[in-house]
């Protein structure tokens, strides 16, 4: 694989002529709240975990943000959260699993949709059985709720929350830098210049991959294995795409529920890294993609040049 040519240069930083493919998945949006900020935590990071890859993990999650209690449907202190799925099927069945294990289990929390679509997929309308007959159906304010006793009190959940097929999954920035530290401090810049854009999340830990992938691979069976053009201690053994400058490699994956929200976040992305510029951070930006053959959505980063 040859170098990619460069697109432009920012404040040292080489933007490469490439683009990240994304590809169509299912999307919704929920509110956990509980009595403090740190059980609504609590619940939210048990609920995203293991929810980094929907190949491996059956969903991609992630928290979008925290909110106040101005910003919450019951005026306590909250988080959103967004999961992503290849179908509405499977999307519901890993948020539904996700809930009754994560949420109803923790204490004080409630559960509300955050989504408005009249594409829905089940909330309390799925666990309410737990609750052994002794569920009680409530709507207020035109919504649905369920109310499940529990020994702690009670457990306030909404029925449904809305869903969208527009999703994007996939979207990403390959941050390329002389060594790991530099390349470290690029991507968690980016990472917390995202986390403003609204509507996305970033799913593997603290927003960052180092195991990028390409898809298949040598052995029989492999769905993906190591993006071996982009591991800087490959260059002598594979058809390398990295200079001999580059030390480390790290990705960011992105996670929208529109393709506008990601390439508001791939742009602020690759505005905070070329900010930094390449004597603590990184040399080059890129981005994975399949020559198009995976996925409709394609990112180009001179189009989302600060």
């Amino acid at each position: 694989m040859p170098v990619t040519e460069t697109a432009a240069t920012i404040n040292g930083v080489s933007i490469d002529d490439s683009f990240a493919e994304a590809f169509p998945m299912s999307g919704t949006a929920i509110q956990i709240t509980a009595i403090n900020e740190k059980w609504a935590l609590e619940a939210a990071t048990k609920m995203t975990g293991f929810a980094t890859s929907v190949i491996a993990c059956g969903c991609e999650g992630g928290i979008e943000r925290v909110l106040s209690p101005a910003e919450t449907r019951d005026g306590r202190p909250g988080v959103r959260v967004l999961f992503f799925g290849f179908d509405a099927g499977g999307l519901e069945k890993q948020v539904t699993t996700r809930l009754g294990q994560c949420i109803l289990t923790c204490p004080t929390t409630a559960c509300y949709g955050d989504y408005e679509s009249d594409q829905t997929i089940d909330l309390g309308s799925a666990i309410r059985y737990f609750a052994d007959g002794f569920q009680i159906s409530k709507k207020f304010a035109g919504k649905h709720f369920w109310r499940m006793p529990v020994m702690e009190g009670e457990f306030l959940c909404e029925a449904k929350t809305g869903m969208t097929g527009d999703g994007v999954g996939g979207g990403n920035l390959l941050i390329m830098a002389r060594h790991v530290e530099g390349a470290l401090k690029a991507s968690e810049a980016a990472v917390e210049a995202m986390k403003t854009v609204p509507d996305v999340i970033m799913p593997f830990p603290g927003g960052i991959v180092r195991s990028g992938s390409k898809v298949g691979g040598k052995y029989k069976g492999m769905m993906a294995s190591t993006n071996d053009a982009y591991c800087p201690t490959l260059k002598g053994v594979t058809d390398t795409a990295l200079t001999e400058e580059i030390g480390s490699v790290l990705e960011i994956v992105i996670d929208g529920l529109t393709p506008d929200a990601v390439a508001k976040a791939m742009a602020a992305g690759i505005k905070a890294i070329t900010d930094l510029g390449p004597e603590t951070g990184a040399l080059r930006i890129g981005a994975g993609n399949y020559g198009g053959n995976l996925g409709p959505h394609h990112f180009h980063l001179k189009d989302l040049l600060p």
